[in-house]
């Protein structure tokens, strides 16, 4: 059931009512009607389109005097469709079921009997409200999902604007907890496809058999508890994108029917006989290497081809170590709102954060400042609550720091004495003195600084820079 009109929802077992609304709406909306909650799963189920809008009875069939059953369906109509926006239209009307229907996630609540061209004035503006904060969500998925503004950042950005409406895979490739399914999340709602469904899985987390039945779906009596036909995502994102994380860990059985999807756009649920087709983009990522799986023989190299026609590299958090206070600022905000307190980070935590090698990349930051918030009982963060597993600390290498001979520029004006080695570890030195003497023992060669610093070349390279540290040419 293909909708160019935003499609209305409408549950009640009234058919007096239900065709009044029918007759006048449908000059606006894609109308569909559901008896009965049952009636709404299979519907629901049936459109290729979520409805954007629902006008709910509360008193249904089988016990049409409570209001039971309408409830049941305002949860389902949000856990299909999180964006819908519920209007309830029903005669029990009183101030308790008023209440649980809005705390339930309806948007409003009108009183039988009503005046239908109020309503459709009032769906009208419903729409318009969720046009608006659509349009806010896309912005966000778009820019907000991806912090930073380093230059591998930026290509990023890039690369998402220029591939996003074409029809070919994505692969996307970087280390755990580096952000992959963001940056599929802003392929789509940067893409033609925005208002259509987005749809994901973690091949790595469900069976082999699991995985095909959730994304091919299954015929009724495929499997014992199979009572009816369930649509899998590959159907459920039809228009859309459909988002396979850890693609290198699906079993071989199961690469050789995504290959057919990808080459055919087809596929059979399992179970079943008839072939359905459908209109996907596949957004992948793994944090293998697919072509040394290819080598091995874990991963057909005719799907990796297929699926390697737009690859795209996430660098982990280390190698854009000049995102991290952005990134930070975000997760605080996001983790004081659940704290509903506000939060701060001092400069001696943000540097802490900035010298470590984060191998956990933005999960393990999360995690970081998740649980510096918990210890925090003023909501201010100072660098003795930024803590790692001593296996992930990267300690001072001092053993460079003695093999790296001090050489003294005497023409460089700065706050040391010529010839004194000054202790970099030395907590009441500021950064810009820290990065100095590492320079100075270094005979000014970044590299050799960034080691005494227990840094990476790039990253002492962005301290310079934005520290306004001049460099001395010898």
């Amino acid at each position: 059931m293909a909708a160019l009109r935003p499609v209305l929802m409408i549950v009640d077992d009234d058919p007096l009512i239900t065709d009044t609304l029918h007759f006048v709406l449908s000059k606006h909306f894609e109308v569909c009607v559901a008896e009965s909650h049952a009636q709404v799963r299979s519907l629901l189920l049936q459109l290729d389109t979520p409805p954007a809008l629902a006008l709910v009875d509360l008193g249904l069939p089988p016990n049409p005097h409570l209001p039971e059953e309408g409830f049941k369906v305002i949860g389902a109509l949000l856990a299909h469709s999180p964006t819908i926006k519920i209007h309830v239209l029903s005669g029990q009307s009183d101030d308790a079921n008023v209440k649980r229907a809005l705390s339930l996630g309806a948007v409003d609540f009108i009183a039988k009997p009503c005046d239908v061209d109020k309503l459709k004035d009032m769906l009208l503006s419903a729409l318009r409200v969720q046009d608006v904060e659509l349009n806010e969500l896309q912005v966000e998925q778009e820019q907000g999902g991806l912090l930073g503004n380093s230059l591998p950042m930026q290509a990023l950005r890039l690369q998402i604007k220029q591939f996003a409406d074409s029809p070919f895979p994505v692969l996307i490739e970087g280390e755990s907890g580096s952000g992959k399914e963001l940056v599929a999340s802003s392929f789509h709602y940067a893409s033609e496809r925005s208002l259509q469904p987005y749809m994901s899985i973690n091949c790595a987390a469900v069976s082999p058999l699991l995985a095909e039945s959730i994304l091919f779906g299954h015929a009724k009596g495929a499997f014992t508890g199979a009572v009816e036909s369930r649509k899998g995502r590959f159907e459920q994102a039809h228009g859309g994108t459909l988002f396979l994380d850890e693609i290198g860990e699906v079993s071989a059985p199961f690469q050789a029917k995504l290959l057919r999807i990808l080459q055919e756009g087809e596929f059979e649920r399992v179970g079943g006989s008839k072939t359905i087709k459908v209109d996907v983009r596949i957004i992948a990522a793994t944090h293998r290497d697919l072509e040394t799986a290819v080598d091995m023989g874990d991963f057909r190299e005719d799907l990796f081809y297929r699926l390697n026609v737009m690859p795209i590299f996430l660098p982990p958090l280390r190698e854009r170590i000049e995102d991290i206070p952005e990134i930070a600022r975000h997760l605080l905000t996001k983790i004081g709102n659940d704290q509903k307190r506000k939060l701060t980070l001092t400069d001696m935590a943000q540097r802490r954060l900035a010298n470590h090698q984060w191998p956990g990349n933005v999960r393990e930051l999360e995690n970081c400042l998740e649980r510096a918030a918990v210890l925090s009982e003023e909501g201010k963060i100072d660098v003795d609550l930024i803590r790692f597993p001593s296996a992930r600390e990267r300690p001072a290498p001092r053993a460079a720091l003695a093999a790296v001979p001090v050489a003294v520029n005497p023409v460089f004006s700065s706050n040391f004495a010529p010839g004194t080695e000054v202790d970099i570890d030395d907590p009441n030195l500021s950064e810009k003195e820290r990065v100095i003497a590492a320079l100075e023992q270094a005979g000014w060669v970044q590299a050799k600084a960034a080691r005494i610093l227990g840094m990476t070349p790039r990253q002492i390279a962005y301290r310079i820079q934005t520290l306004n540290i001049e460099v001395k040419q010898f």
